[in-house]
C-alpha cells in the first residue's frame, strides 16, 4: 500500500513538471495587443541598425535601450536584416569601382563584415549580431513595452552563397549562358552594380512558395510584426498578391515597402510605402533649389496618386541617405530642424535612423563596422517632443483616418510654408519660413493657441505680422 502512494505521489510530481514547463514555454511568448489601423495614426518608426548602434554592434546592446525609445513616441521598430552575410563577392567598398574583401590585403579581410543585403540564409541570424535567443529577447522587450517589431525583408535576390544557388538554381535569373546574374536595372538593361547579390526570378512558381515560407516562419516562430521588404516595386505585384494574404492569415501585421509605386498599397498588400518625394523634395527646399512651390505640388501630386487612406513614411534619414547621400546636418544645414518637425506634422508616418536622435554627424560605413553617438541633447529633446505630439494630439493623424491637411495663405508662399492639420475638433499649425532671409509675413490664422514648442499661450489674428528669421517655423496647437 505504501509503495502505491509514493508511486501515485511521483506520478502527480511529474505530470505537475511537465504542466509547468508547458506553462513557461506557452508564456514565453509575450503578449501584445494585435496591431490594428489605430496603431499607424500616431506612431513614430524606428529603423534600427544593429552593427552600428552600439560599440558592441550586437542585439543585446540595442535591447537594452528599447524602454527609452518610448519617450521618442516609437511604436514600430524596424530591424535592419539580421541574416548571415554571404562571404562570396563580400564587397568591401561600394559605388562603380567597388572592391570585394577578397580583393583587399589579407590582413585586412575581416573587418570587412559585408551587406546586410547578401543574405545567406533566410531561417538564421547573423553571428556577428548574436544568438537567435537574443534576438527573441529583442522582441519580447519590445513587446514588453508596446512597440512592436518588424524584420526588413530581402527578396529580390540572395548573396551568392545561398543555399538556393546549388540547389536551386532555376531560382535565379540567368544570362544567354545560363549563367546567374546579379540584379539588372530594367530602364537601362544594365546592372545596378549590387554584384555582391544574386537576382532571383519570380517567374518560378517554386520560389514564391519558398519565400512565403520562409516569411512565416518569422511570424509563426518568432513572433515577429511584420516586414519591411526590399526593393518591394523590383518584385512582381502578383507575388505579393499572393503571399501577403497569407501572411495575414497567420497574424495582424505592418508591411512597409520600400518602394513608391501606389499599386503597392492597394487591396491589403502593404501598409505603407516610402516618401520619397517628399524626402528629395524637402532636401532641394533646404538646399535653395526650389521654393515652397515646390512642396505645393508635390502635396498635389500625392492626392492625384494615392488614395486617402495610403499611407507614407517621412524621412530625412535612413541607412541608405546617410551612408551614400550624406548626412542630415550635410543635406538640410540651417533648416534641418524645421525640416525635421515638418517630417513629424505632415500626414503620414515620421521615420527616426539609428543616432537621428543623438545628432549623428557622420555617414556610417555600410560594409565595415562603425558606431553611432550616445549622448541626448537637443536632438532627442526634439523628437521626444514632436513624438509626444504625435502620440497625443489626433489632428497629427497619418495612419488610413489621416487628419485633414489645407493650406493656408500668407503674403508669401514661395518662402512661407503654413498649413493647418485637423481632425475631432483638435487643430495643429505649422507655419515656417523656408528661406534663407528674413521675413515678416501676414498669416491668416486666427484664434487662442500654444505655441507648442515653448509653452508661450499666443492670440493670433490674420492681421498680424509674423516676423520670422531663416528657417525659422512654429507648430501652434489648441
Amino acid at each position: 500500500m505504501k509503495k502505491t502512494i509514493v508511486t501515485a505521489l511521483a506520478v502527480l510530481t511529474l505530470l505537475s513538471c511537465k504542466n509547468e514547463t508547458e506553462k513557461t514555454v506557452e508564456n514565453s511568448k509575450t503578449e501584445i495587443a494585435k496591431f490594428s489601423p489605430e496603431v499607424e495614426e500616431s506612431a513614430v518608426i524606428y529603423e534600427v541598425n544593429i552593427r552600428q548602434y552600439s560599440p558592441e554592434g550586437t542585439f543585446n546592446a540595442f535591447t537594452k535601450d528599447i524602454p527609452q525609445l518610448k519617450e521618442l513616441g516609437v511604436k514600430i521598430i524596424w530591424v535592419m536584416p539580421i541574416f548571415p552575410i554571404s562571404q562570396t563577392k563580400r564587397k568591401a567598398t561600394g559605388g562603380d569601382n567597388s572592391k570585394f574583401a577578397s580583393e583587399m590585403p589579407k590582413e585586412e579581410q575581416h573587418k570587412y563584415l559585408g551587406s546586410y543585403y547578401a543574405v545567406s540564409d533566410f531561417k538564421k541570424v547573423n553571428p556577428e549580431f548574436g544568438t537567435i535567443e537574443d534576438f527573441r529577447n529583442l522582441v519580447k522587450t519590445a513587446h514588453d513595452n508596446g512597440i512592436y517589431v518588424i524584420l526588413d525583408w530581402v527578396p529580390n535576390h540572395t548573396g551568392w552563397d545561398h543555399v538556393w544557388i546549388k540547389e536551386h538554381p532555376e531560382f535565379y535569373t540567368k544570362n544567354a549562358k545560363g549563367e546567374i546574374i546579379d540584379p539588372i536595372n530594367p530602364e537601362t538593361g544594365k546592372s545596378w552594380g549590387w554584384s555582391d547579390v544574386a537576382d532571383l526570378n519570380y517567374d518560378n512558381k517554386e520560389l514564391r512558395k519558398e519565400m512565403t515560407s520562409d516569411m512565416l516562419h518569422w511570424i509563426k516562430n518568432e513572433n515577429i510584426d511584420g516586414f519591411r521588404c526590399d526593393v518591394a516595386g523590383n518584385v512582381p505585384l502578383d507575388f505579393w498578391q499572393q503571399a501577403i494574404p497569407q501572411l495575414r492569415r497567420e497574424k495582424n501585421i505592418f508591411m512597409l515597402a520600400e518602394a513608391w509605386e501606389p499599386e503597392l498599397l492597394k487591396d491589403g498588400l502593404f501598409d505603407m510605402a516610402y516618401g520619397w518625394e517628399a524626402h528629395h523634395t524637402m532636401n532641394r527646399i533646404a538646399q535653395g533649389k526650389n521654393t515652397v512651390k515646390e512642396w505645393d505640388a508635390y502635396i498635389k501630386k500625392v492626392n492625384k496618386d494615392y488614395e486617402a487612406n495610403d499611407i507614407l513614411m517621412n524621412f530625412i534619414d535612413n541607412h541608405d541617405e546617410n551612408s551614400w547621400n550624406g548626412t542630415v546636418k550635410s543635406r538640410l544645414g540651417k533648416a534641418e530642424e524645421a525640416i525635421t518637425a515638418l517630417s513629424y506634422v505632415m500626414p503620414g508616418m515620421p521615420l527616426i535612423y539609428s543616432g537621428n536622435e543623438y545628432g549623428l554627424n557622420h555617414s556610417l560605413k555600410f560594409f565595415e563596422k562603425d558606431s553611432i553617438p550616445k549622448t541626448k541633447g537637443k536632438d532627442w529633446e526634439l523628437r521626444a517632443k514632436l513624438g509626444k505630439l504625435k502620440a497625443e494630439n489626433p489632428a497629427l493623424n497619418g495612419g488610413k483616418n489621416k487628419a485633414k491637411y489645407t493650406r493656408i495663405k500668407t503674403d508669401d508662399d514661395d518662402n512661407i510654408l503654413a498649413f493647418v492639420r485637423e481632425k475631432d475638433g483638435k487643430k495643429v499649425f505649422y507655419i515656417a519660413n523656408f528661406s534663407n532671409n528674413p521675413i515678416s509675413t501676414k498669416v491668416e490664422v486666427k484664434g487662442e493657441y500654444t505655441d507648442y514648442m515653448t509653452g508661450e499661450k499666443m492670440k493670433l489674428n490674420e492681421k498680424q505680422f509674423f516676423s520670422m528669421e531663416p528657417w525659422q517655423y512654429y507648430i501652434f496647437s489648441e
